[in-house]
């Protein structure tokens, strides 16, 4: 496909970028820690890590894994923490000891966790306390050797750490009892840590830096082979997409990002932590973003210039009291991913906050950006962007031709972020490539005369009604209309008599709301065969940890 996108690019984003100068991961934010020594690269409730701290404490860190632990270059080390401190410390001393991080969901089930371990062959994890039970119920079958364990009172101010800590453990009981073998506390890895020497390690840019785990084609879990090269390549995307933005604003102040996403999901990982690490910002971390009360009375207390997120996270900040009281005056942009930005939600954002929502588009496989929109749209225009720079896209059938501009097919992206391939899974890993290089994304798009990228829906959730295709996405931003609807789910269900009839799962807002308003509205807005058959009226939806909604849980309902 031609590269018509190029000539729509914001002023000053080069076409392309090279990583292959920059070293590894290592070196590059390990220049950045050095460079930005007394600023703060992450901040939380409690406290506060500086560059140098965090130079000092990740080598400690590695010098631990690799003196006291005895772990080799390539070993798997688990990271089971949310926003917490410790996550920058140990993410970035794993790779300087040359392992490979896989990142874990804390919230994990006992299942869940298993199959991980098992399949990275991940024999070491860093878990905090509140989660340790759930690692212990796995701790045999997984075939784990050693475990770490970190507590919320770790780096913070000492009074309020061990405050926190009598809180959760004595008052709250939020802390489930847990039983590990021979486990040592990270205070304690990292003041072994501090006294040993950490031995070179020979780390190449083609290495593997993390197993992120994602449901890939099957929805069987598999672990994305992301490279030091990978990373590194996505970070000089993202970073040459923002500087036009940056270079508009005389900075007196640090730059500050809102990292409400969990650093473990990657597109907080990438977006947040690696690329501010780069420019010298300050990470916000969010530890509970699904408390909005306490999210929004913390954003009410800080400066902050760019905040990422989900559509639900967006969504339930604007129906949180006291939203209306935070100050967006040093706000620059507001980045949006992980599932579709609904034209409702952004159209409140940006009259409430005075700054568009713009969307991005990426996966897992991607590291994860590969279409983001201009920073400098001053509308929603229900488009997720522009291929970023050295990304290539295009628009296949399922037999892998490439169809015409405006037509509706499989995106596929060809990129230096691109994974390697899914860890040692042969099968899998050429279900998702065509020749050449292409990844298959499973997303449903179409490109436009600009080049600009349009998202319908992923194709495993797409619903066939009497041969017709509806697309969820389409029915949920349709529903998000309706004043009296917070947010919904939509799936297809079977049909005797069309194949599959559209159900909508919705949670309300207006508590007197009823199957015949919500009706009335769709047919005002969709096509017959688009309206919801089905509605179920429910008090919460299935999500993921970082908020998007689950529809494949919504499926076996």
């Amino acid at each position: 496909m031609e590269k018509i996108w190029l000539k729509h690019y914001p002023p000053g984003v080069p076409e392309t970028i090279d990583a292959s100068n920059l070293g590894t991961l290592v070196d590059v934010l390990l220049a950045s820690c050095r460079e930005h020594a007394d600023l703060i690269a992450f901040k939380s409730e409690f406290g506060n890590l500086t560059y140098a701290e965090l130079d000092a404490k990740s080598l400690a860190f590695a010098s631990f894994l690799q003196q006291e632990w005895g772990l080799k270059k390539g070993m798997r080390f688990g990271l089971m923490l949310p926003n917490v401190l410790a996550y920058p410390i140990a993410m970035l001393g794993a790779l300087r000891a040359g392992l490979i991080v896989v990142n874990i969901n804390p919230l994990y089930t006992q299942r869940e966790l298993t199959h991980q371990l098992v399949d990275a062959g991940c024999h070491h994890v860093l878990v905090l306390d509140m989660f340790a039970h759930t690692l212990a119920d796995s701790w045999d079958e997984a075939h784990m050797v050693k475990a770490m364990v970190a507590h919320l009172g770790d780096f913070y101010a000492p009074w309020k750490g061990g405050l926190l800590q009598i809180i959760l453990k004595y008052v709250a009981r939020k802390i489930p009892t847990w039983h590990l073998p021979d486990y040592i506390s990270l205070q304690d890895a990292l003041a072994y840590g501090k006294d040993k020497t950490l031995d070179k390690v020979n780390i190449d840019k083609y290495d593997v830096a993390f197993l992120q785990y994602t449901g890939g084609t099957t929805g069987v879990s598999k672990g994305a082979e992301l490279t030091h090269f990978n990373l590194l390549s996505n970070l000089l995307q993202a970073n040459a997409w923002v500087q036009p933005a940056l270079a508009l604003h005389d900075f007196k102040t640090q730059l500050i990002i809102v990292t409400a996403i969990p650093l473990y999901h990657i597109f907080s990982l990438t977006a947040n932590g690696l690329l501010f690490m780069y420019l010298g910002g300050k990470n916000l971390l969010i530890l509970n973003p699904r408390d909005f009360e306490g999210f929004v009375k913390r954003l009410q207390k800080e400066e902050f210039h760019a905040i990422t997120g989900v559509n639900s996270l967006f969504n339930s900040l604007l129906n949180t009291p006291g939203f209306d009281k935070i100050n967006f005056s040093s706000l620059l942009f507001c980045l949006g991913g992980g599932t579709a930005i609904q034209e409702e939600v952004a159209k409140h954002w940006i009259a409430k906050t005075g700054m568009p929502l713009l969307a991005a588009y990426g996966l897992t496989e991607t590291s994860p950006a590969a279409v983001i929109t201009p920073l400098a749209a001053k509308a929603y225009n229900s488009s997720v962007g522009l291929p970023i720079s050295s990304t290539e896209i295009s628009i296949r059938n399922d037999k892998g031709e490439e169809l015409a501009l405006g037509d509706a097919g499989e995106l596929c992206i060809r990129g230096p972020q691109v994974m390697r391939g899914y860890w040692h899974n042969e099968a899998e890993t050429r279900l998702v490539f065509w020749p050449q290089g292409w990844l298959r994304t499973g997303d449903i798009a179409k490109i436009d005369e600009q080049g600009q990228v349009y998202i319908l829906d992923r194709s495993k959730d797409m619903i066939l009604v009497s041969g017709f295709n509806v697309y969820p996405n389409e029915v949920e931003a349709v529903l998000a209309m309706h004043p009296g609807i917070l947010e919904s789910g939509v799936i297809g269900i079977p049909s005797d008599s069309s194949g599959e009839q559209v159900k909508a799962f919705i949670v309300k807002k207006d508590p007197n709301l009823t199957v015949d308003s919500v009706l009335e509205h769709c047919r005002k807005n969709l096509t017959g065969y688009k309206v919801p058959h089905v509605i179920e009226f429910c008090d919460e939806l299935p999500k993921t940890a970082v908020g998007k909604i689950l529809r494949k849980e919504l499926r076996n309902r």
